[in-house]
């Protein structure tokens, strides 16, 4: 199954580059929007969250918030055919 994966991040942020550095280290692909430079999207993400803080993670419509690598492999496990 391929996993549709989005990780929200700011330049600045320490836990962001640890989901980031992650995803890499475990062959993971994944796509990372910046929010700092990208205003207009913190706002919705912050309308789809209720959350302040980055980093999000959204696997396949499923939102995680911080560094939590075994949610981020449990969303992932998740089969949708069932």
């Amino acid at each position: 199954m391929k996993h549709n994966i989005t990780v929200y991040t700011t330049t600045l942020c320490p836990v962001c580059r640890m989901v980031k550095d992650f995803l890499n280290d475990s062959d993971i692909p994944f796509k990372e929007i910046n929010v700092d430079i990208r205003p207009v999207t913190m706002i919705k993400l912050i309308g789809k969250t209720k959350k302040l803080t980055v980093p999000q993670t959204n696997i396949n419509g499923e939102w995680i918030s911080g560094f939590d690598p075994i949610r981020i492999l449990n969303a992932m496990s998740v089969e949708n055919d069932i």
